[in-house]
Formats: C-alpha cells, structure tokens, sequence
C-alpha cells in the first residue's frame, strides 16, 4: 500500500511531528510505502505563541518527507492536491487539529479524491477545539466533508464526530499509541544527575506546552496547600509557554512557591525527554479540558505514575488506583492524590499497574485501524 501523510514533520517540531514521524515508521514497518507532506508554513508568525516552530535537531535520516504545504497560500494547496491526485496513492492520512488548518488541509483533501482511487483518512485530534474562535464550525465542516472516514484517539471526540453530523461515515476509536522513540528507561539517579538535580527530595513533572486549557494555573495552586508544602518534593515545570507566563509568575509569588519549584520553561528537546520524564515520581496533568494526551503515552513508554483530571477523553487510558489518580480538576483533590501518592508509598504499586497497562498501546493496532477505515465503503 502506498501511503502519505499529510501534517506537522521536521523540520517543524513538537508532538504532532513526531507523532507523525513515527506512524510513518510503524507503516514501513508494515512493509507499506510510506512519505510525509509537511508545512512550509505551519503558522504565520502572529499566530504562533511559542519561541519558534522549527527543530534545531538533525532530521531523520529513515524518512521522506517533503516540505510544501503552506496553510495560508491556496496555490500552495491547488499545486499539492494536484500532485497527489495525479501520484494517486492508496491512501492519504491528514492529522486534524485545528480549525484554522480546515480551508488548506480540505481543499488538498477534495482535489486528492477526486482521482477516483486515493482514499482520504483523517486522525482528528480534536473537531472541537480547546480554545474557541469565530468560525471554527464551518471551518471544521468543510475539512471533514472531505474526508472517506476518520479515527479518533479518544471516545469524546468519535461522540463529537456523530454530534456535527457525520456519523454515517466509517470511523473508529483506538486509543493513541506509545511515544516510545525518546529511548529507553533510565534510572531515576541517572535522570536526576542529567538535569543536575538533588536526589534527596521528590519530584513531580507537569510536562508539555503551557496553555490555559492545560491547568497549570491549578495546579499551582493545589502545590499552595498547607499538607503538600510540608512534603519533601519539588514541581518540575517543563514546557515552553505558550501564552503570557506573568499570571503563573503572580501565582507562585503569591504563595511562595518560589523554592518549590525547578523550572524548564524553554522547549524541550527529544534526548532531554527520557530525563524528565525518569527523574519523576508522579507525572501530572491538571487539564480543564481535554480529548487525549500525547503526555500521557509518553508516561506509559516510561513506567512513570500518572496523576489526570476527569475531563474530555483524557481519563480513558487512566486506570484510577491501577496506574494513578483521577480527579476532578479543583486544587484540592489534586493536593488529596499528592498527598496520598507519598503517604502511602504508591509509587512502587502504581508503577507495575503502568508496565501491564502500557501493553495495549501499539502502532500496529493504529496502522490496522487506518486501513480498515480506508478500506470500508471501496
């Protein structure tokens, strides 16, 4: 089968590229043909709340990936649409994410099928966005009538898929799979001499782009509470911000949170991942709304605890008192499982649920799931 996938790839950066990178492995790993078109322009600059969208790493060496698709020149849509009609390959994966992407992604999607043989496949991250805007609903439409069929990565956004209309069409749920290609375990010693960090206090890791839907400002203030600041740990904050950091600044200044607190607040790379992740007890994620989490396979892959709030699809893959805690997303039981975590020494309980758990979480079974969908309805 010859498939392309359309989205995020280097030498643009973050978690859908690599997401992407490593579905086109798992494909060629499936003896399939596999390539990636990627963005010459992802975002314009205005739009983009982050440092910069490209990758300062060396780009992967196994992979094909073409760089062309600028989101905000329709020649650029009209020239790669027209290519692949014309290439017609089996099947075309586009990852959705984003209502702003709808007019480029389903313009390429329409001129694609209209071969006659190229089958159009979405993974939707999202058909709601976390952050509405003016326009997001005809936007999105018009990406997903474009497309034969869809898999989602949480059951909540299958259920919002029926909810705008097209639930006629073939699409299925399978949870997303292990970001297993930031290398092996370490041991937790090893993490905490890489980031030059005491070993004689605890830490828990909030981990990813800072954005107000992701509940950093929460968690903050549960770190506040009287029975967490009398515990040994430390917060690691590790992601870069992606919107103004000077809220959470007056947070943690107003409750003295200062020497609490370590943080990596710039971008973090792929090789520094494993390190972050081992040097942790508990990883957190105090979302206030949410579909999946990409941080969570990255957890899974690393054995490491996990701690969720109760909202979206995020919870799905969280076995509450198998792998970790879910709770609602107030300060308070956020403190509650914190202070249970250490209480009662559940690392060690915790950590061997996440190793049998993590066992579901496979490339094959995403890689079946998207042919079967594009194979329906031939």
């Amino acid at each position: 089968m010859r498939v392309v996938i359309i989205g995020p790839a280097y030498p643009l950066r973050g978690g859908l590229a690599t997401y992407n990178e490593r579905l086109a492995r798992a494909f060629k790993q499936a003896g399939d043909e596999a390539r990636i078109v990627t963005f010459s322009l992802q975002y314009p600059d205005f739009l983009f709340p982050g440092q910069t969208q490209f990758s300062t790493e060396p780009g992967p060496s196994d992979l094909e990936i073409e760089v062309s698709l600028n989101s905000v020149n329709p020649l650029s849509w009209w020239r790669v649409g027209r290519k692949l009609r014309s290439e017609r390959p089996d099947v075309v994966i586009f990852r959705f994410w984003l209502p702003f992407m709808g007019p480029a992604l389903g313009t390429v999607a329409r001129l694609v099928r209209g071969n006659g043989h190229t089958r159009v496949v979405a993974i939707t991250d999202n058909v709601i966005p976390h952050e509405k805007r003016p326009g997001d609903g005809p936007l999105t439409r018009y990406f997903l009538s474009a497309c034969h069929g869809f898999v989602t990565m949480s059951r909540s956004v299958l259920d919002d898929l029926r909810g705008l209309g097209f639930g006629t069409k073939p699409a299925l749920y399978r949870p997303h799979p292990l970001y297993d290609n930031f290398g092996p375990i370490k041991p937790k010693a090893e993490a905490l001499a890489a980031l030059h960090l005491a070993d004689t206090v605890g830490y828990v890791l909030f981990f990813g782009f800072i954005r107000a839907y992701k509940g950093l400002d929460i968690l903050l203030e549960a770190w506040a509470d009287a029975r967490v600041a009398a515990l040994p740990i430390k917060l690691i904050i590790a992601g870069e911000f992606y919107e103004d950091a000077a809220p959470y600044e007056a947070l943690i200044r107003q409750h003295g949170l200062e020497g609490r607190i370590v943080r990596a607040t710039d971008f973090i790379p792929n090789e520094k991942v494993v390190d972050y992740f081992c040097a942790a007890d508990l990883v957190l994620q105090p979302y206030k709304n949410a579909t999946q989490s990409g941080v969570s396979q990255i957890a899974y892959h690393f054995e490491r605890p996990m701690l969720v709030t109760d909202v979206g699809g995020l919870a799905e893959l969280i076995p509450a008192g198998v792998v970790g805690y879910v709770v609602p997303p107030t300060p308070t039981a956020i403190a509650d499982a914190i202070v249970d975590f250490y209480a009662n020494r559940r690392e060690a309980t915790f950590t061997a649920g996440v190793r049998e758990q993590k066992k579901q979480f496979s490339w094959p079974v995403m890689v079946a799931a998207l042919k079967e969908v594009a194979g329906k309805q031939r």
